[in-house]
């Protein structure tokens, strides 16, 4: 039986358009002989759908798009296998409990559900079973968990079916299970011939080699075919990667789908490796990895929130230059128009930089100065601040300025401003709230400085696209004469793996300091300079995630709090 791990790209809400792209890449399975086409978890809503599940409304929408799903490849020799979210019901078959009523009450309102669709019959719907809360995923808040799941047959092919985290709790291969139990080891007794995992597991920096190395064990314990159909695309701050792949039952990897775009691969569960699987196992580099994943999270965040074009900041910076990069690849350079806006402060340098960058990205480039602003500011605050000595107040006034700016050019054009910070800036506050923070969607804001410029050298690799002298000069927000980075913060080749090492993993400044050789009244400075910049991190933007731990979503901290350090 040939199987098809169909990769799409969803958008959350759009059942019309979700629905024509899963019926229409289904007539092209069906045409390269696939009898069974698989797509990804929540496929048919799209995924996350966070609080539309506790809507009536969206769930009822969701079992009717089931309905029109299998009328519509009625007529399809492929049966068709997707994931989407359906009410919980009573036992008579009527509509459940009343969310507004009951989700007090601990009620969840909805199955994460996976639906096997044959010639307009429903064959199977299998619920998903562990539910995680954790990072980026509530999904306890949402789903009831699936009662015992079952196997089914297609064409006398026995398939197991299991929806993302079900397929993550090998006691084999994790030393610490979050649940105790594993759906698998239930199935496995029901005897299965295949294993189909229907994803949509987000990415970040190592997760496709760790996704890949956990199915391969669960294949070879099992010896089984295992089949993983990923989302692809951009949701709000997470990225999908897609990485869809089918390993055989001893763990070999036989078909992989591309990463970071749609794609169809249709497959032999039972065929041996082809030599063109040979190497696949090794996934583009990390730096590689980030900047595409990054292009396609600007993609769709534009695309699915309505807009064409972005404006983005351009200081003759690294920051500004690799977010216009990333937004030239992700919209076309006719749809990027980058705004130099120097102040008394601006180094000529950095201008002709800013020209020499839009020039190469083929980016329109406009400039407007802000000193006789910055002047107006001062004259019109002069009798108020009488008496007191210049600080932060009139470095922050500049990049305010330039947030007025940009916002105005957004409503007027109609295009989303991109900011700039990476996360190294904005883990310890060095960004201006109402300033440089202004904006849509926080590209870098997950690229601590220093893989900043390992993006940046890595998108030069063939030609020079970021000017070389934006990248040998010190890095400075050039808001008084000769400023420095370094004159408020470590330098980031410190910097950066305290921060990776506080932020993402957890550990102690002790330890930090003993594992690092760094002084440890510096690790202690700079995690102040991060607990006192939550209330500035709780502004921001939607921070595109590519690491395991990014400011957002995922990482919730109160803002009044005192921490020991």
């Amino acid at each position: 039986m040939k199987i098809a791990l169909a990769q799409i790209d969803p958008t959350v809400g759009d059942f019309t358009g979700n629905l024509d792209k899963i019926v229409s890449v289904s007539r092209r399975a069906a045409a390269l002989g696939a009898r069974l086409t698989v797509f990804s978890e929540l496929a048919i809503c799209g995924y996350p759908p966070a609080d539309f599940l506790e809507k009536p409304s969206f769930l009822a929408r969701c079992r009717t798009a089931v309905d029109e799903l299998a009328a519509a490849t009625r007529d399809l020799p492929t049966a068709v296998l997707a994931g989407v979210a359906l009410p919980v019901g009573r036992e008579d078959g009527q509509p459940g409990l009343p969310t507004d009523r009951f989700s007090s009450m601990g009620y969840k309102p909805a199955f994460n559900a996976a639906v096997l669709l044959d010639r307009g019959q429903l064959l199977l719907e299998q619920h998903k079973r562990l539910l995680p809360f954790y990072d980026v995923f509530d999904e306890q808040r949402y789903f009831s968990p699936a009662a015992p799941q079952k196997v089914i047959e297609l064409d006398g092919l026995r398939l197991a079916i299991t929806i993302c985290e079900d397929a993550w709790n090998d006691k084999n291969f994790w030393p610490r299970r979050l649940y105790p139990v594993d759906p698998m080891e239930e199935l496995m007794r029901q005897q299965p011939a295949v294993h189909i995992n229907l994803s949509s597991s987000p990415f970040w920096h190592g997760k496709r080699a760790i996704r890949r190395e956990m199915l391969a064990a669960i294949a070879r314990r099992d010896g089984v075919p295992v089949l993983m159909c990923n989302q692809v695309g951009g949701n709000d701050s997470l990225i999908f990667d897609g990485s869809s792949l089918a390993l055989n039952g001893r763990g070999e990897l036989t078909a992989q789908a591309a990463s970071f775009e749609e794609d169809l691969v249709v497959l032999d569960p039972f065929a041996a490796p082809g030599p063109e699987m040979q190497g696949r196992a090794a996934e583009q580099d990390d730096t590689a990895a980030a900047f595409n994943a990054l292009v396609l999270g600007t993609r769709d965040y534009v695309r699915k929130c309505g807009f064409r074009q972005v404006l983005v900041g351009l200081s003759g910076g690294i920051d500004s230059a690799l977010v216009a990069a990333i937004a030239a690849e992700a919209l076309g350079p006719e749809n990027v128009i980058a705004v130099g806006m120097p102040s008394p402060y601006s180094s000529a340098g950095s201008i002709d930089d800013s020209v020499k960058l839009a020039a190469n990205l083929g980016i329109r480039f406009e400039t407007i100065s802000i000193s006789t602003l910055f002047a107006d500011f001062n004259r019109s605050l002069e009798p108020l601040f009488r008496g007191l000595k210049e600080d932060l107040t009139e470095e922050n006034i500049q990049p305010r300025i330039r947030g007025t700016l940009l916002m105005a050019l957004s409503n007027k054009l109609g295009a989303l401003v991109l900011t700039t910070g990476n996360k190294s800036e904005m883990a310890v506050g060095y960004c201006t709230l109402y300033g440089d923070m202004v904006g849509a969607l926080a590209v870098i804001g997950d690229l601590v400085k220093t893989r900043v410029y390992a993006v940046c050298r890595w998108l030069n690799r063939e030609r020079e696209i970021i000017p070389e002298d934006i990248l040998t000069k010190p890095p400075s927000a050039e808001l008084r004469p000769g400023q420095m980075d370094t004159d408020s913060l470590p330098p980031y080749e410190m910097l950066d793996p305290i921060l990776e090492a506080y932020v993402e993993r957890y550990e102690t400044p002790e330890q930090i300091a003993a594992a690092h050789g760094f002084p440890l009244d510096q690790v202690r400075r700079v995690v102040r300079l991060v607990e006192r910049s939550e209330y500035k991190r709780q502004q921001a933007a939607p921070v595109l995630k590519v690491t395991a731990k990014s400011f957002g979503m995922g990482r919730r901290f109160p803002i009044a709090v005192k921490v020991q350090v």
